[in-house]
C-alpha cells in the first residue's frame, strides 16, 4: 500500500464529505422525537411474542423467499461465471447487480403482481450478477497446479470438475453462505413493497404503534441471522428448497397479456408509444422527453444520492474505526468482546432500509435518518471484518497498551485493509442510498417511486437505468482508486 496515497485519499474524501454535509438536508422535522423514542424504547424491553403465529409466518416466508431467490441466483451466477470472460456476460452481470432488489421488486410487481415469483426474481436477478462476478474471481484465483495432474486428452469439463472446482469449492461455499445471510436481509425488506415477509409486518406494526411487536419481530430476525451456521447444513439445503414453495403458498396464474403489455406498452417511452411511425420527429420527441426527465428529476436525484452517499461513506469509515476494537482481545476481555460481538451482530444484521425507516419515526424524512442508518450498518460490517484480523497481528513483547496500542501499532497495520473494505462498500452504500428514496428521502429512488405511483413505468424504468449506470460508474472509480494506491483486503503484518 502507498501510505501517502492512502492518507491523501482519506483527506480528500473527508473534505468532500464535509462540503456535502454543509449543503445536505439534515433537518429534524418531527414535533416531539423524544416522546416517540421513549415509546420505542419501552417496546424494546417489552417484546410481544404472543403473536407467535403471525411472527412465525413472517419469518417462514422471509426464509423461503431468501432460499429460493439465492438458489436461483447461484444457478444463474455459476453458469455466468463460466462465461464471464465474454464481454456481454460481464456487462449484463454488472448491469443487473447495479439495480437494487427493491427496484427489481417494483418492476416485477407490474408484471406478476404480489406473487411469490415477484419476490424470488427480485432477489435472484441481482444476486445472479453478484455471484457471476465473485465466482469467476474465485475460479481465476484457484491453485493452477492440480491442472498439471490432469491426464493428457481429458475433456475441459473433466479438468474443470476434477482439478479447478475442488480447490475453489470451499471459498464458493463460504461466500454462498454469506450471500444467504444477505438474502435474508433482502427478503425481509421486500415486505415494504407488499410481499408477505418480515418487512410487511414490521411496517404494519410501526404504523399502528405496536412497538412491542416490532421488537419481537426484530429479536427473532437477529436470532435467525446469528444462528445461520447452526441450522444451514449442506445436507439440509435440499430439504429447505423443497419445503420453501409450500411456505410461500400457491402462485397466481401468470398472465401472458400482462407480460406483453408491460414490454410493448408500459415501459415504451411515451413519445414512441404515441407516435404513429418511428420517424425523426418521434425520435426527437423521445430525446426531448429524456432530457426533460433528466434535468427536472434525475439530475437532482443524482446530486442528492451522491451527497448522501459521500457523507455516509465517511461516517461508515469513522464508525468502523471505533467498532473494530470492540471484538478484539487486544483491547477487551471476554465479557467486553461478547457485548461487542452482540452489538455488531445486531447492527450489521439489520438492513439499512429498516434502520432508516426506524430513524424516520424519530426525525422525519430528511437525509439524517439515512446517514445514521447507512453509517451504523456499514460501519458494523467493516468493523467486524477488521476486528477479526486484529488478533492475528503479531506484536512485539514491549508493545504499548490501550490507546497507544490502537494508534501506533494496530491502526497503521490495518489501515490499508480498512480503506480497501470501505471502498468495496462504496458501491453498496450508493445502491442503498438510491433505494432509500422510497421512504421519502430525496434521492433517485424518490423519483422512481413517484413515477410508479403515477403509473408511469416508462419514466420509472428510465430512472432505474440511470441509477444502474451511476452505480457502475462509482464501482469503476472505486476499483481505480484501490488499484492506484494499491489497497488490499489482506492485513499488513510488518
Amino acid at each position: 500500500m502507498e501510505r501517502s496515497g492512502a492518507f491523501k485519499t482519506s483527506l480528500a474524501f473527508i473534505g468532500v464529505a464535509i462540503v456535502c454535509l454543509l449543503i445536505a438536508d439534515i433537518e429534524i422535522s418531527t414535533l416531539d422525537p423524544w416522546r416517540e423514542m421513549g415509546r420505542m424504547a419501552l417496546g424494546v424491553v417489552t417484546p410481544n411474542f404472543l403473536a407467535v403465529g403471525q411472527l412465525g409466518e413472517a419469518l417462514a416466508k422471509t426464509v423461503a423467499f431468501a432460499f429460493l431467490g439465492v438458489a436461483l441466483g447461484v444457478v444463474v451466477g455459476f453458469a455466468s461465471a463460466l462465461l464471464f470472460h465474454f464481454g456481454p456476460v460481464r456487462w449484463l452481470s454488472a448491469f443487473v447487480r447495479a439495480i437494487h432488489e427493491l427496484f427489481w421488486a417494483l418492476i416485477f410487481l407490474q408484471i406478476f403482481g404480489l406473487t411469490p415469483l415477484t419476490g424470488i426474481l427480485a432477489i435472484a436477478i441481482p444476486y445472479g450478477g453478484i455471484f457471476a462476478k465473485v465466482y469467476s474471481e474465485i475460479l481465476e484465483e484457484a491453485d493452477p497446479r492440480p491442472l498439471a495432474a490432469v491426464p493428457h486428452g481429458a475433456s475441459p469439463a473433466a479438468a474443470f470438475f476434477y482439478a479447478r472446482l475442488p480447490d475453489a469449492w470451499v471459498h464458493i461455499k463460504s461466500y454462498t453462505l454469506y450471500r444467504l445471510e444477505c438474502g435474508l436481509r433482502s427478503s425481509a425488506i421486500l415486505g415494504f413493497v407488499g410481499l408477505p415477509t418480515l418487512g410487511f409486518y414490521l411496517e404494519s406494526a410501526f404504523r399502528q404503534g405496536h412497538y412491542s411487536e416490532v421488537s419481537a419481530l426484530l429479536i427473532l430476525f437477529y436470532v435467525l441471522i446469528a444462528s445461520l451456521r447452526l441450522w444451514v447444513k449442506a445436507r439440509l439445503v435440499p430439504l429447505y428448497l423443497l419445503a420453501a414453495p409450500f411456505f410461500l403458498g400457491p402462485g397466481a396464474e401468470i398472465s401472458l397479456a400482462n407480460i406483453t403489455r408491460f414490454f410493448t406498452q408500459d415501459i415504451v417511452p411515451h413519445p414512441i408509444r404515441a407516435a404513429e411511425t418511428l420517424d425523426f420527429a418521434a425520435l426527437g420527441a423521445w430525446a426531448d422527453w429524456m432530457w426533460q426527465i433528466f434535468t427536472t428529476q434525475a439530475l437532482w436525484g443524482i446530486a442528492a444520492t451522491l451527497i448522501l452517499t459521500q457523507i455516509a461513506l465517511v461516517a461508515s469509515g469513522a464508525l468502523a474505526l471505533v467498532f473494530f476494537p470492540l471484538i478484539s482481545r487486544r483491547f477487551f476481555g471476554r465479557f467486553g468482546r461478547t457485548l461487542g460481538h452482540g452489538f455488531l451482530v445486531v447492527t450489521r444484521s439489520t438492513p439499512e432500509y429498516i434502520l432508516a425507516y426506524l430513524f424516520l419515526q424519530f426525525w422525519g424524512p430528511s437525509m439524517l435518518p439515512a446517514i445514521v442508518a447507512l453509517a451504523l450498518h456499514n460501519g458494523a460490517v467493516i468493523g467486524h471484518l477488521i476486528g477479526r484480523h486484529v488478533d492475528e497481528i503479531p506484536l512485539r513483547p514491549d508493545a504499548p497498551k490501550g490507546l497507544n496500542l490502537y494508534a501506533y501499532e494496530v491502526l497503521p497495520r490495518v489501515y490499508g485493509q480498512f480503506l480497501a473494505f470501505l471502498f468495496y462498500r462504496w458501491e453498496v452504500i450508493l445502491r442503498e442510498t438510491a433505494i432509500l428514496g422510497i421512504l421519502g428521502i430525496l434521492t433517485l429512488g424518490f423519483y422512481v417511486d413517484s413515477a410508479i405511483a403515477d403509473i408511469r413505468m416508462d419514466r420509472a424504468v428510465f430512472l432505474i437505468i440511470i441509477t444502474a449506470f451511476l452505480n457502475i460508474g462509482v464501482d469503476a472509480l472505486s476499483r481505480a482508486i484501490r488499484a492506484k494506491i494499491r489497497l488490499t483486503t489482506t492485513p499488513e503484518r510488518t
